[in-house]
């Protein structure tokens, strides 16, 4: 299959994205409007994320005829007319952050599994041809720094209801065949980014001069995947059915950088100082991730472009601009 025959994929195709108007889901949106797909977007707006946000995320997608928006909770509506006719499901919609999961573990549980055992399960009755998963790094536990194949242990109740909803994947690709692909997102960031993420956090309050809490000592690294990285990660698993279908790929960036390089580097790019105090570690974080994308790299051409210093500019000039965040 040629790279037009794989372009093809996309262009025209009926596409679901759930989250839609969530950071990632929004952006994936947008691609594939732009490469001439017909969307169907999804979103329960849940209270997390603030609904004003997200009715920002939404504006420009909703002035695209081929954009049809649902507000749906994946976890009690009518799911399978949703998917009627779809060729792919970009299942982008969960209940986000580690913190947060320790005490509202509910939340997370019907969110993260209920809602993509029941998306699944209309998924297969509807005959969508292909289901692509986002899934976190956070399944690999405290060290993310292997390839697909490294064990598997969360070591926080978020991270555990994700890896269940990639074993239901798993489940019902066996089951009734369902072709899906499982994509392995690695902290993403850049414009549009949730408000309770860390660099969404780190450039308000060094913007609004406030003091910028630093969980631990500051030396927890992540190798960052800046979003339009992310975005070409999902569609390249989409345009290759015949390698991505029952795989797992990881989906990250090329550059690791601990917390207090970030912080240096808001402060060159702002021109600000940041004031900081440092406090717990918080339970159940990540010490270290560095994506492994030799896979993604191999099998689906991936290749992130964007230097961690050029993401965090375009985030920083998108929060400048805001009104509100």
């Amino acid at each position: 299959m040629d790279c037009l025959d794989r372009d093809n994929l996309i262009d025209m195709a009926h596409v679901v994205v759930t989250g839609a108007a969530g950071f990632i889901g929004s952006h994936l949106c947008e691609r594939l409007l732009a490469e001439g797909a017909t969307v169907v977007g999804i979103d329960a707006f849940i209270p997390y994320y603030p609904r004003p946000l997200k009715e920002r995320n939404l504006a420009g997608l909703l002035a695209s005829p081929r954009f049809v928006f649902h507000e749906a909770d994946l976890r009690s509506a009518e799911l399978v007319p949703l998917l009627e006719n779809a060729e792919f499901v970009f299942h982008t919609a969960a209940m986000a952050g580690l913190l947060k999961s320790w005490q509202q573990f509910d939340d997370y549980m019907t969110c993260n599994v209920l809602a993509t055992q029941r998306l699944l399960a209309a998924a297969v009755e509807a005959q969508v041809g292909h289901f692509l998963h986002c899934s976190t790094s956070s399944v690999y536990g405290r060290f993310a720094t292997g390839d697909e194949n490294s064990l598997l242990a969360p070591v926080s109740p978020y991270g555990i209801t994700k890896l269940a909803a990639e074993q239901l994947c798993r489940a019902y690709g066996e089951k009734d065949g369902l072709p899906f692909t499982i994509l392995r997102l690695f902290s993403v960031y850049g414009p549009r980014q949730r408000p309770d993420m860390g660099y969404n956090i780190f450039i308000r309050k060094l913007l609004a001069g406030e003091t910028i809490v630093i969980d631990g000592d500051g030396a927890d690294s992540r190798s960052n995947t800046y979003i339009a990285d992310c975005v070409e990660g999902l569609l390249l698993a989409a345009r290759h059915p015949d390698k991505s279908v029952g795989e797992t790929f990881n989906i990250g960036g090329g550059e690791e950088v601990n917390v207090l390089q970030v912080l240096a580097l808001l402060e060159e790019l702002s021109g600000l100082k940041a004031i900081t105090t440092h406090g717990p570690q918080r339970p159940g974080d990540q010490r270290r991730t560095v994506a492994n994308i030799a896979k993604a790299r191999t099998l689906l051409g991936y290749n992130p472009q964007t230097k961690i210093v050029d993401g965090l500019a375009a985030q920083l000039a998108w929060q400048r601009a805001q009104p509100t965040i």
